[in-house]
């Protein structure tokens, strides 16, 4: 039986719309915590596939939250494995720092759902095409060595790429769109919405319209990435 790992960085941010293509695909969830007090004794190299997923800090703030450093030398080991590995927002930046790219502040924080470019026509993440998804961040990263980036916004030239065909990095949040807690996500994040002059009311009224959407396509992209893992 297959088993997948879901890193949580924040408890409001889960594996949310992507639980059912990974469940579908035959994988048995697990999910753990950074800050978990066993978190630094994990194996990420045996579990056939690990998920990371968003959260507010940045990859270098590293003093602040001393279990980053942890977990890019676990990430290392099971990039150095080339085992399966997807990731979500500062999960994607975690990938981006662990294959060596620079990951810092972004010219804007970028939130609310729009579309992104997609560059790979052929690839799963053509069933995003024209659709809008969310973005909820203010970091990006240098494309690391090796990878291909596969979509772009027009601040964010970065939004996704993959290494070979068992790592994807997603920037923005495809997941998300029938999730309950997206409430606690805006709840949360109110100085970072006032920061960026972000509505909640809006936030609130695009999810209601964009959601199902988003989600219905991001579920589509990862079935079909995970039908292709090696």
């Amino acid at each position: 039986m297959k088993t997948a790992l879901i890193i949580r960085h924040v408890p409001r941010e889960g594996v949310a719309g992507f639980r059912e293509p990974i469940e579908a695909a035959g994988y048995v969830i697990d999910r753990v915590d950074v800050d978990n007090q066993d978190f630094h004794a994990l194996d990420l190299v045996a579990p056939d596939l690990v998920v990371m997923m968003g959260g507010p800090m940045g990859v270098y703030e590293r003093e602040a939250h001393p279990w980053i450093s942890c977990q890019l030398k676990l990430l290392a080991r099971r990039l150095a494995a080339d085992r399966p590995m997807l990731g979500v927002c500062f999960g994607s930046q975690m990938i981006a720092a662990a294959l060596g790219a620079d990951v810092y502040p972004g010219p804007t924080k970028e939130i609310g759902f729009a579309p992104v470019t997609i560059h790979d026509r052929d690839g799963p993440l053509r069933h995003l095409s024209d659709v809008p998804v969310l973005h909820w961040h203010g970091d990006t990263f240098t494309l690391p060595e090796g990878a291909e980036l596969l979509a772009s916004s027009p601040a964010y030239q970065h939004q996704a790429f993959r290494k070979g065909r068992n790592v994807l990095a997603l920037q923005f949040h495809a997941e998300m769109g029938e999730d309950e807690r997206f409430v606690d996500w805006i709840a949360q994040d109110m100085d970072y919405l006032t920061a960026a002059g972000q509505c909640p009311d809006e936030l609130r009224a695009a999810h209601e319209v964009h959601g199902p959407r988003a989600v219905a396509a991001g579920r589509a992209m990862i079935a079909e990435w995970l039908t292709g893992l090696v």
